[in-house]
């Protein structure tokens, strides 16, 4: 429930699919500067969670915080956006065995053209978020799709400040343990301590998810996909995992680390410094006051 000093904006459903229509020309037309991504910010979370960010340690607030102040344009955080040079960080901070292998990066049309792709491998845009192709035993590829990546400004997209200076590329990887649908565990960390753990399963065919505290006890809600119904075995490798965030999210205060484990080796996906861009709605909608008590306690 909601807390007594706190509501939703009280508006029509007319007002909110207005709004809901206008966003689009609104993130266009406003300008491309703090305070035109700012006031985008303020009316996409309007919309999405029918009340307006408070300063208060909830789930979605903070993330708003981080996206609509200077630190998400701090050097650290625009370097792990980039999923090129994510693993430099990752190197540097706790060793190239925790990489996902790189097989090549093409910087142009003409190198997606000339590329001789292996026949399993995941390519995705190095600029962006929530595209990727993975191609299995040599299937036919959309080279085209590929190419269209370039002229992908993902600062346009979600007016995420962090993306406006990233260069356009497209990274080949290996399919991560040799398979194209791997379970990945993002944990979210607040000023370098794990506090709760996400589960994503089944992602590209029938996607839910799980969540649990560090001690692998299962919460009772989800965000956004449906929470899983399945048995979720802890990750043998749960104790490196957490190590592994703590140390990765240390010079952050909220950022999400995510992760890829086959019970043996554990490899790092990406550094994510706005999960859902601060639209994670959740299931049930009550559910953010309790993993916000969680989160930051």
């Amino acid at each position: 429930m909601l807390a007594k000093h706190e509501s939703t904006t009280q508006a029509s459903p007319l007002f909110y699919r207005l709004l809901d229509k206008a966003l689009p020309r609104l993130k266009h037309y406003l300008p491309h500067n703090r305070f035109g991504d700012n006031l985008y910010h303020r009316l996409a979370f309007l919309r999405k969670h029918q009340r307006l960010p408070s300063r208060r340690l909830l789930w979605n607030d903070v993330w708003y915080r981080v996206k609509t102040s200077r630190e998400i344009r701090e050097p650290l955080r625009v370097l792990v956006s980039d999923k090129e040079h994510v693993k430099d960080y990752v190197r540097d901070t706790i060793g190239d065995r925790y990489n996902v292998p790189t097989l090549a990066v093409l910087h142009s049309a003409a190198e997606v053209d000339s590329y001789d792709f292996p026949p399993n491998c995941c390519i995705k845009p190095t600029h962006g978020s929530a595209q990727v192709v993975l191609r299995v035993d040599g299937a036919p590829i959309d080279r085209e799709r590929i190419k269209k990546w370039f002229s992908i400004n993902y600062y346009l997209a979600g007016r995420e400040r962090n993306y406006r200076t990233l260069d356009p590329k497209v990274i080949v990887e290996p399919l991560i343990f040799g398979s194209s649908n791997v379970d990945d565990y993002k944990i979210f960390c607040w000023r370098g301590v794990p506090k709760i753990i996400q589960q994503d399963i089944d992602r590209y065919t029938n996607h839910t998810r799980k969540f649990f505290d560090t001690d692998w006890n299962e919460q009772d809600f989800s965000i956004i996909y449906p929470r899983s119904s399945s048995v979720a075995a802890k990750p043998a490798t749960l104790a490196e995992m957490l190590t592994v965030a703590r140390t990765l999210s240390a010079p952050f205060s909220f950022v999400r680390i995510d992760l890829y484990t086959d019970n043996q080796q554990v490899l790092v996906g990406e550094i994510t410094n706005c999960s859902e861009n601060a639209g994670g709605w959740f299931l049930p909608r009550s559910a953010e006051h309790k993993a916000s008590a969680l989160m930051f306690s």
